[in-house]
């Protein structure tokens, strides 16, 4: 994916979520070293590189956490409405391809020998 897309995906990713400002939503964010946090919240503001969440706490209180539209593309914050996600997977992992398989003579023996080892 080419950086003209992936800006024009992160363009989307503002404007979808310009529609949501106000309703509730619930992210789901990996922080790394297999800390995912999951919080609920009220989508409150959108600049145009990121976002802003009142997130729920303990004993009623709030607190703003803000995140970013390439978080959201590269599927590090995942955020849902009533159990549906908003956004699919933009981004799909490529699959294992197998080294070319050189066809035809002695050399090309060798070749898949060391290939296929």
């Amino acid at each position: 994916m080419d950086l003209a897309q992936q800006a024009k995906l992160v363009d989307s990713i503002h404007d979808t979520l310009s529609d949501f400002v106000g309703q509730r939503l619930r992210v789901k964010a990996n922080m790394g070293r297999s800390k995912i946090i999951e919080s609920e919240g009220v989508l409150t503001q959108v600049h145009p590189r990121l976002f802003i969440m009142e997130i729920d706490r303990k004993r009623g209180r709030t607190a703003r956490q803000s995140y970013q539209y390439v978080d959201v593309l590269t599927g590090t914050v995942e955020l849902s409405q009533n159990g549906e996600p908003i956004f699919e997977p933009f981004i799909i992992e490529p699959e294992a391809e197998l080294p070319p398989i050189v066809e035809e003579g002695a050399i090309a023996e060798a070749l898949n020998d060391q290939i296929l080892a």
